[in-house]
């Protein structure tokens, strides 16, 4: 029994002073630590087997100004609201407040593109996560098919998630069955570049189901040197997972 008052678990969350750390198990980690994870806003306290996910649990317990301090440094939530203007691709584009149904009208030589939707709070919020998640379907798919092309590698099923965790992920096809890329549509809100090496991230997996040279070799072919697009994920990542949280 743990001084929680019940046995632990991988995977179990618990509540440290306002703050959600999740416990994990690493049978390589040497030793309890904890660690940010930014894309989730939470902190994960990892443990070398299940046995010891007690004293892990004690030492975030122990360390709370620790993550109060990290926690205070991730970017503030966007609010999805009429007035807000947001990025798309890396343009402008201005929510707005409407009587008629969500709507999206495109950039014209004068004017940012708008998304028009009627409700408000989080009705309004989702009626615009709508219409950017079709936006990022429709990006996405034309250029999975660019790559596709360009590797000479059969077009994929493509859909959009909101996974925590990973950009986008690719399933190899099997008889009778098409290969699929999923990708996060919150790439949407990152610059076009950026979105688009994940695409051909993605796409060359299609051909190489590793991250060997071979990988590698495909995506600087496709767009050329990627790590400044990872960096800006790296850096930048919770910002977008922050967007309506």
């Amino acid at each position: 029994m743990s001084l929680f008052g019940r046995p632990l678990a991988d995977g179990d969350r618990l509540d440290v002073a306002g703050a959600v750390v999740r416990l994990k198990v690493h049978t390589r980690a040497r030793r309890v630590s904890l660690r940010l994870d930014r894309t989730r806003r939470e902190v994960v306290a990892t443990a070398p087997s299940v046995r010891r996910l007690s004293e892990a649990a004690a030492f975030a317990t122990e360390r709370a100004s620790w993550i109060a301090a990290r926690l205070a440094e991730l970017p503030q939530s966007q609010s999805i609201a009429p007035g807000v203007t947001i990025s798309l691709f890396g343009q402008p584009c201005r929510l707005e407040s409407a009587a008629h149904p969500v709507r999206f009208f495109p950039a014209t030589e004068t004017e940012p593109a708008r998304i028009a939707a009627r409700g408000e709070g989080e009705t309004y919020a989702r009626a615009v996560a709508r219409v950017l998640k079709k936006q990022a379907l429709a990006t996405f798919a034309e250029r999975t098919a660019h790559y596709c092309a360009a590797l000479g590698a059969r077009m994929p099923a493509v859909t959009v998630m909101d996974a925590r965790g990973r950009w986008g992920s690719c399933r190899p096809g099997m008889i009778g069955k098409p290969a699929s890329i999923r990708y996060s549509w919150r790439l949407a809100l990152a610059p076009f570049e950026v979105a688009d090496y994940v695409v051909a991230h993605e796409c060359a997996h299609l051909l190489e189901l590793n991250h060997g040279a071979a990988f590698w070799a495909h995506v600087k072919a496709l767009v050329g040197d990627e790590r400044p697009h990872r960096a800006w994920l790296r850096a930048e990542g919770a910002r977008l997972h922050a967007f309506g949280a």
